[in-house]
Parts: C-alpha cells; structure tokens; sequence
C-alpha cells in the first residue's frame, strides 16, 4: 500500500500520479505499485514539487508495518530505537515558521462585547 499526500502541488502532478494511483480526495493518493514504480514516483513528486510539499507513506517490512519520507516538509521522520517518528520543528527554531507567540490582549473583544451586550 502507498500513499502520498500533496500540498500545494501543480495541477500537471496530480495528474501524472492519477496514472498510477487513485486520487481520494484533493491531493492524497492512495494505491498499490510496486516497490520500482513507487521510487520512479516518488523521485517524479520530488522534482516537479515547486513550491508544494509532499509526504509518501508506504508499506515495509518493519516492526510498525510502513515507513515515510518528506519532502519540503517543516516535520521530518527520525529513527528513535528502531521505530520510526516524526519530529516537528521547534518554536525557537530559526528555520521554522513558527511566529513567537503572544498574550492575548486584556479585556472582552469587540465581537464577544457585541455577543453579549448588543450592538453594532
């Protein structure tokens, strides 16, 4: 089983994976090629990306049964003890795009005022 997962991806890529898989809803494609055909893919999803992300998720013969692999993906797979996880990036991370967060303003919103007092 495979199955790669497109976000903000070309039209043309979708439709060059809709070849090989079946696109079950905007942009994830779920199918059952070959360990060859599943390379040539994944390397094709891999050049013609763009600016789009993409993740592959597959069936292995490994304790947790798949593996995954990313691509100009902020989250990336590590191996921790022989099983396979996913590290998300830190909010003191420079290369994240994570902003800082801030404490909400003291006091009602505008909208919760409006909610509960009436008004325009």
């Amino acid at each position: 089983m495979t199955i790669i997962v497109l976000t903000n991806c070309p039209p043309g890529l979708r439709g060059f994976l809709t070849r090989w898989l079946l696109e079950i809803s905007a942009g994830v494609f779920i199918g059952n090629p070959s360990a060859r055909i599943r390379d040539v893919l994944w390397d094709e999803v891999r050049q013609y990306t763009g600016q789009g992300r993409a993740l592959l998720a597959h069936t292995t013969n490994t304790e947790q049964g798949f593996t995954f692999r990313t691509h100009d993906h902020a989250w990336h797979p590590i191996d921790h003890e022989g099983a396979t996880l996913i590290q998300r990036p830190s909010p003191k991370d420079p290369a994240s795009n994570a902003s800082p967060t801030t404490a909400p303003p003291a006091g009602w919103s505008r909208a919760a005022k409006r909610r509960r007092f009436g008004g325009s």
